[in-house]
């Protein structure tokens, strides 16, 4: 996933011979079930984990920056309602809900504040006819004002993808398919592992000077193949998403948040392309290899979509649910439930020598690797130094030129506006490279799906 992948960048580009391996697809996991977004987490303000806040939305701008075709700014749309008493999960009220307004505008102004010089836009407070305008499908009965604010989008499985590359580029050994099912161990000490490849079943041994566990949810099956008993526990959150028709739901170019739900969770409805994600919720765990949305969850979901929205919709108007897991990072001794724990990240060491880095989300992958290899160079007795802070990803290169070098490409061989704007979002410069496929055979630009801007040259 993009933990795994950061680490295989910042190691590789720190100078270090790296290879990586993984057992299914790349991303295949919790990495392409997020909600496509680049945020500072605005829920975890109420908790006051102001530094979960600052570090994600630092993280944020240097996603902006060093993958600017695969990271946009996006604006939110967060309605206030009279009888609101818990908006954006604020663990706390006040009487009659009387002064909420002025406590959200506060925490918008300090997410701001806490997003520096890289910040996208500062948030702006919205009159009631100006919330109608920008979310129309919004239920009008009881709506006061509202805010909106910005935070950043990104296709996770593209992101990782390109994180991949550019390790690649730099010399890292890369290969999916292939599962660890042992560690080779000397006097103790992790040293290699056997590996499987999964599509001839041939296994080879794998010999490295230090080894890191960055398997997500898997983290504790993976620890435990070295004798020893994990150091902590990880608490797998799942979390399910429902995909709309984005006309079904008035959708702008806006995201909406629902602002209160009954377990004082923060709901988005965010638009992509041609339809709307709606999600997310926050439950226990099952099947670690096969998350899915179970009826309460769509149930739980179309309860409150429904509830804020005029367009009422049902399981009918569903296009598709996909689900993850979150890698949540819970001590042995807590009781918290999930929704209780916090996103941070921990960088473990074992007895044995294995590097374990647990928690995190999509946004923070970058710095969740750069403590990791952190770790590694601090054995290594040599001085940190943190060369992904200002390195841009596969595809940024020339970006901004190159972008409206594409536009003309594009028009010139009939690409509809929709699929050159997708193939640079998804590509950067190197969508290029997707555009000559089509020039040579003009077959391969034609739609996988009528109304996605998916075509036939990017399967090549």
């Amino acid at each position: 996933g993009i933990t795994g992948a950061g680490v295989a960048l910042d190691a590789v580009a720190r100078g270090y011979k790296v290879a990586l391996v993984e057992k299914n697809d790349f991303a295949s996991s919790t990495s392409s079930k997020s909600t496509k977004l680049a945020h500072g987490g605005i829920r975890y303000l109420p908790s006051f984990d102001f530094p979960l806040v600052y570090e994600a939305l630092t993280e944020r701008g240097l996603l902006l920056q060093n993958a600017p075709f695969l990271v946009h700014p996006v604006g939110f749309v967060l309605p206030i309602y009279e009888g609101d008493r818990h908006p954006v999960g604020m663990p706390f009220t006040t009487p009659g809900g009387i002064g909420l307004g002025l406590m959200l505008d506060v925490g918008l102004w300090l997410y701001d504040l806490m997003a520096g010089r890289r910040n996208a836009h500062r948030h702006r407070r919205l009159s009631r006819s100006q919330v109608e305008q920008l979310a129309p499908a919004l239920v009008t009965q009881g709506l006061k004002e509202g805010f909106l604010y910005y935070d950043a989008q990104t296709n996770d499985a593209r992101l990782t993808m390109m994180v991949l590359r550019t390790a690649a580029n730099y010399g890292a050994t890369i290969a999916n398919y292939a599962e660890v099912t042992s560690f080779v161990l000397e006097d103790g000490k992790v040293c290699g592992a056997y590996v499987c490849d999964q599509l001839s079943n041939r296994e080879i041994m794998v010999r490295a000077r230090y080894i890191v566990n960055a398997t997500g949810v898997f983290s504790e099956q993976v620890e435990s193949l070295t004798g020893e008993e994990p150091q902590i526990e990880v608490a797998p959150s799942k979390g399910i998403h429902l995909v709309f028709a984005r006309e079904d739901l008035k959708l702008g170019k806006d995201a909406i948040v629902l602002p209160e739900t009954d377990d004082k969770r923060i709901l988005f409805i965010v638009p992509w392309q041609s339809r709307a994600i709606f999600g997310t919720t926050d439950t226990g765990s099952g099947d670690l290899d096969h998350p899915v949305a179970t009826r309460e969850d769509v149930a739980y979901l179309l309860e409150h979509l429904n509830r804020y929205l005029s367009v009422h919709l049902t399981e009918k108007d569903i296009v598709s649910t996909y689900a993850g897991y979150r890698p949540l990072v819970k001590p042995r001794s807590t009781k918290k439930s999930s929704a209780q724990l916090s996103r941070t990240h921990a960088v473990l060491e074992s007895s044995s020598g294995l590097v374990t880095i647990v928690g995190g989300k999509l946004t923070t992958y970058r710095r969740m690797a750069q403590d990791t290899v952190d770790v590694l160079n601090r054995r290594d007795g040599s001085k940190p130094v943190h060369p992904t802070e200002n390195l841009p990803l596969q595809g940024s290169a020339g970006w901004p030129k190159k972008q409206k070098v594409l536009a003309v490409q594009g028009a010139k061989l009939g690409l509809d506006a929709d699929i050159i704007t997708h193939l640079g979002w998804s590509y950067g410069t190197e969508a290029e490279t997707v555009m000559k496929l089509v020039a040579e055979d003009a077959s391969l630009g034609q739609r996988l799906i009528s109304d996605l801007p998916y075509i036939r040259a990017e399967v090549i």
